[in-house]
This record gives C-alpha cells, sequence and structure tokens, in this order.
C-alpha cells in the first residue's frame, strides 16, 4: 500500500457539511456588496515578492517571517503566496489603470497564506473577505466602510462585536510621535521584552500593540500619537466621527491600535469580540493613501479592510447562531430499475424549473428496499420524496410524499408537466 499523504499542517480541508456554511456565508457577504455597489474583484494567489516587500514594509513580522516565498525554477522570478489581499488589488488597479475614469469600490474573497504557528483563529492557509475603496480620499468613505461591517454583523445576527477606531495622521507627525516614542522606551529599556527589543528602532509602533501583560503599564504610559496631529489630520479624524455619530454606531477611539502593515495611515479600525480568546479581532483596516505611489502608480488615496472567514465561521458558533442548512427540496426514491428512466428524466425537468433534487443512486445491485430509501430521503433534508412506484408510473403520473409536515397527505402529479406543479416543491 501507498504511503498516505495528508494535508500541510495548517491547511485545511473545508468538508461538506461545513463547507455549506462558507457558502451560506459568502452568499451573504456578496449580496450585502452588491447593496453598496461593490464590485468584485480576483487577483492571483502568487504574486512577485517585492509586491509585499515594498508594500507591507522590510521590518513587519509577515515579511520577516511569515511570507511562503520561492524562487521560480524556470525563470529565476522572486514569488511569494499572498499573505494579504490588499497589496495585490492595488497592484491589479495600477497595471490595468482602474482608476482611469475615478474612484473604484472592489471586493474581494479568497485565500491568504502565512507560515505561522497555527492556532485556533490562525491557520497557514486562512481566508479573507476585503473591501478596497480605490482613489475616494474623504472621510465619509471610511466611515461607510465601517457601516459596512455593521451591516453585515447585522446580516449575520452577530450583536457582540464592537468597534475601535485611531488616527495614525500622517508621514511627518508619525515620525514626531515615532521619535518620542522610540525615547521613551530606550529610557524604560529593561522592561522590554525580546521582541520589543528587536522591534525598538525598526518598528517601534508595533510594541504599542504587544500583548505581553508585564509591558502594559509601560505601553500605557507612552507618547499617544494623537497628541501629535496635525489640524488636517484631526479634522479627518472628527469627520469620520461625526458620520458615524450621525448613523448611530458606537466606538471606542483607542488611542494604542495600530495595524501590522506599513501602508497606512490617518483611519485604522478594527472590530473586535470577547468570545475568541486572544484572537479576538475579526475584521481590522483603514486609510492607505500612500501604497498606490509606493507600489508605482500615481499618487491616489484608499482605504479597506480584511475579513478572517474562519473567526467569522468561529464567532457564530460560539454566539449560538444556526446557520441555514443546505438541504435538497425533494428525494427521488426509486424503487425499481425499470423506474430509473422516468426518474431521471423528472428529475432533469424539476432542476430546470429551479428545484433541487437527490436522486436516489442505485448500487451494483440494484436501488435497494423502499425502507432504507425512504431513511436516507428523510436523513437528506428534504422536504418532499417523490415516488415512482409502478402503478403510478403506468398511469403517467409521480407520488409526492410530504416528509416534514405529519398533517400534509400524499398526492400525485403528472410526469408531463413539471413545470406547472415545480413551484408547490419550492413553496410548501
Amino acid at each position: 500500500m501507498a504511503e498516505k499523504i495528508q494535508a500541510v499542517k495548517g491547511m485545511n480541508d473545508i468538508l461538506p457539511p461545513e463547507s455549506a456554511r462558507w457558502e451560506w456565508f459568502e452568499d451573504v457577504v456578496r449580496k450585502l456588496m452588491r447593496r453598496y455597489a461593490y464590485l468584485n474583484v480576483r487577483v492571483p494567489i502568487v504574486e512577485p515578492t517585492p509586491l509585499f516587500v515594498r508594500g507591507l514594509g522590510e521590518v513587519t513580522d509577515i515579511v520577516e517571517k511569515e511570507m511562503y516565498s520561492f524562487t521560480d525554477s524556470l525563470n529565476g522570478d522572486a514569488l511569494t503566496l499572498r499573505p494579504e489581499g490588499t497589496a495585490g488589488v492595488v497592484r491589479a488597479a495600477i497595471e490595468h489603470s482602474l482608476l482611469y475614469d475615478g474612484g473604484k469600490r472592489l471586493f474581494y474573497i479568497g485565500p491568504m497564506f502565512r507560515h505561522e504557528r497555527p492556532q485556533r483563529g490562525r491557520y497557514r492557509q486562512f481566508h479573507q473577505v476585503g473591501v478596497e475603496a480605490l482613489g475616494l480620499a474623504g472621510p465619509d468613505v471610511d466611515a461607510e466602510v465601517m457601516l459596512m461591517c455593521r451591516a453585515l454583523w447585522r446580516d449575520l445576527g452577530l450583536t457582540d462585536v464592537r468597534l475601535e477606531i485611531n488616527s495614525l495622521g500622517q508621514p511627518a507627525e508619525r515620525q514626531a510621535h515615532r521619535s518620542a516614542l522610540v525615547t521613551y522606551l530606550e529610557q524604560h529599556s529593561e522592561q522590554l521584552d525580546a521582541d520589543a527589543q528587536r522591534r525598538l528602532h525598526s518598528n517601534p509602533l508595533r510594541i504599542l500593540d504587544t500583548k505581553n501583560p508585564a509591558m502594559q503599564a509601560l505601553v500605557e504610559g507612552a507618547p499617544v500619537l494623537m497628541d501629535y496631529l496635525g489640524e488636517a489630520s484631526l479634522a479627518h479624524f472628527d469627520a469620520v466621527r461625526a458620520v458615524l455619530d450621525a448613523a448611530g454606531q458606537p466606538y471606542r477611539i483607542n488611542p494604542r491600535l495600530v495595524r501590522g502593515m506599513a501602508y497606512y495611515n490617518l483611519t485604522v479600525i478594527e472590530w473586535v469580540t470577547d468570545r475568541l480568546g486572544a484572537q479576538g479581532t475579526v475584521c481590522g483596516g483603514g486609510r492607505y493613501d500612500g501604497l498606490i505611489e509606493l507600489i508605482g502608480g500615481k499618487p491616489a488615496p484608499a482605504v479597506g479592510w480584511g475579513m478572517g472567514i474562519e473567526r467569522v465561521l468561529d464567532l457564530l458558533q460560539q454566539s449560538g447562531i444556526e446557520v441555514p442548512v443546505v438541504a435538497p427540496d425533494v428525494y427521488a426514491v426509486v424503487p425499481s430499475a425499470a423506474a430509473l428512466p422516468a426518474a431521471m428524466a423528472l428529475a432533469e425537468d424539476l432542476r430546470a424549473a429551479g428545484v433541487a433534487v437527490l436522486l436516489h443512486a442505485a448500487g451494483k445491485d440494484g436501488p435497494g428496499s423502499m425502507k432504507a430509501q425512504f431513511k436516507k430521503a428523510d436523513a437528506s433534508g428534504a422536504r418532499h420524496a417523490l415516488v415512482f412506484g409502478a402503478d403510478e408510473l403506468a398511469q403517467g403520473l409521480v407520488a409526492v410524499k410530504p416528509l416534514r409536515d405529519p398533517a400534509s397527505v400524499q398526492t400525485t402529479r403528472p410526469l408531463s408537466a413539471a413545470a406547472a406543479w415545480a413551484h408547490e416543491l419550492l413553496n410548501a
């Protein structure tokens, strides 16, 4: 026997019935995007490595430790499995001149890859929904993408998710804050853990996001970026808040909120929950006005967010929210091999009319007993069974047996007019 091959650690198969939960979630997302007039974009899973090095920053954890990068054996190109979605969408917008006639509102759904220790809510292949509003500078769009998230939580039935916001200002303001922060941290270097020591001069802002309990008091006393923001940055932030206030959306200003990617400026956001332990962030993003120029395009503003699908599905489960079960409308019970042609023909007619039909599959010894077939019909979740009995077939009929309503009675319907009664199966 050949050696069994298993999936890569941290890259998980998604099988039925779990896959039905994913399809339901993705359908909810697509309906939401249509309401907000965001259009779908699909970009490659593999991108040139320099896209992420330049876009995310060389000193970010993603670039330093987590990317799946390799050299193309055919031409020597440096390639990377995408660790996030924004950089690829921006690259596509530049390459295809998407902004030549104005701003674009886009969304994507797909897998991302990071080489980190697999744990709850963090996998080496994970999946994201993301929105990117490119070429749009106003604070109204910042608020729009936040309110879009609120609408998604409502559509999903989630209530235990809260919004935190902050402003990172502009590069010059961040540089002034960075200098003050480094000076402060150097004065307390004995309290820094190894990770903070490594980041002190390369990416000190990320130290503020530490989860180390021993460093929380130190972080609380650090210089606050908001104190270094100029008039324009504060006005932008105030305008975002005004829209949220008018829309009745609660939020918390978190002065320690930062993002892991180097490209963010002005508004940053996170939606967080207490139901998922340490992995409490289910959606994060903000404004990144410098990224398009950094990657090689003409300067243009942008804002967006990314959401981990695995975490949202976990949150739904932890919140006790039942995802609708996907089941066929009818199960076709086939008593004999002689009935199979008629059963198959009717199943096709019903499917053409929009009815989901699960046709009983015969084994090598025939279709099996009626009792066994009805047991499978019940287990399928179908609301009706179609029974192709010999007496009914001789009259050009099929029996329709309700499976979920004990008060309903079995009836017959003509084989030749499936389209005329298909709606009964869908609406009963």
